[in-house]
């Protein structure tokens, strides 16, 4: 189920968020939901970052199930067309990060990502993928500014064809959903429930700036200071931070 592009973040709202990384944006998320941050949003299972250097990516979520090992999928007429279709319409304007579910998994012996659908579906407006089986054409990939969070790298692409699209998957131990927003980098994603998305940006600019006024400015300015004073002034600014993430959200913040 897709939320109307009315309600969704702007482009200029989703180019903010893309100036922290994941872990930032968890600090903001996490003071906002209701929800469990232990068990909802984040991937319990590591996750890696092939493209470090390209930085975060923002965008939402567009699912696909793959199946390399099994021929049988190639039969299906226009599965290819289908799925670019629905790949090209879905979340009109903004930033698409293509979910993929292997279902080979933990075995892999093909990926659905390299040079060639990475150019494609940067063409039909996705920035980057996550998937919990392969890619290849790293250095390829990287070229065409398309992304990938994925379990390993591999050689070949074996019998990998679009099979459905359009549902939740799992990826990494966390089901997200289509059109779900993601905030992804190095470090893992976090999978937005949707009620969440409006406080978002300004619950991140708000830790963000707590932690650097308090706990970080206390352990910076740190110099000359006996054992003693350093504590104490650890202390002080760990119960500023407290009181003003409880100030702002009604809960004491963490870092």
């Amino acid at each position: 189920m897709s939320q109307d592009a009315a309600e969704r973040l702007s482009h200029a709202e989703l180019l903010k968020l893309k100036g922290w990384n994941t872990p930032t944006i968890y600090n903001g998320w996490e003071q906002i939901t209701q929800h469990d941050p232990a068990r909802v949003g984040i991937n319990p299972q590591e996750s890696r970052d092939f493209m470090p250097q390209m930085g975060p990516m923002v965008g939402y979520a567009v699912t696909l199930v793959v199946e390399p090992s099994n021929a049988s999928h190639k039969k299906v007429a226009h599965a290819w067309s289908d799925w670019r279709k629905y790949a090209a319409h879905a979340e009109p304007g903004l930033p698409k990060i293509v979910v993929v579910q292997d279902l080979d998994k933990p075995d892999t012996c093909g990926s659905f990502w390299g040079e060639v659908n990475a150019n494609t579906h940067r063409a039909l407006g996705c920035v980057g993928t996550i998937t919990d089986g392969a890619v290849r054409d790293l250095d390829e990939m990287t070229n065409a500014g398309f992304k990938a969070i994925a379990r390993r790298l591999c050689v070949g692409h074996a019998h990998v064809t679009p099979v459905r699209w359009g549902e939740p998957v799992e990826v990494f131990g966390r089901v997200v959903e289509p059109g779900q927003l993601i905030h992804a980098d190095k470090h893992g994603f976090l999978a937005v429930p949707r009620e969440d998305e409006a406080g978002l940006l300004d619950a991140a600019k708000f830790m963000d700036d707590n932690e650097c006024n308090t706990v970080i400015a206390a352990a910076r300015n740190a110099a000359g200071l006996t054992t003693d004073a350093l504590l104490a002034q650890l202390d002080e600014a760990g119960t500023a931070f407290t009181e003003a993430a409880k100030q702002r959200f009604g809960r004491e913040g963490e870092w």
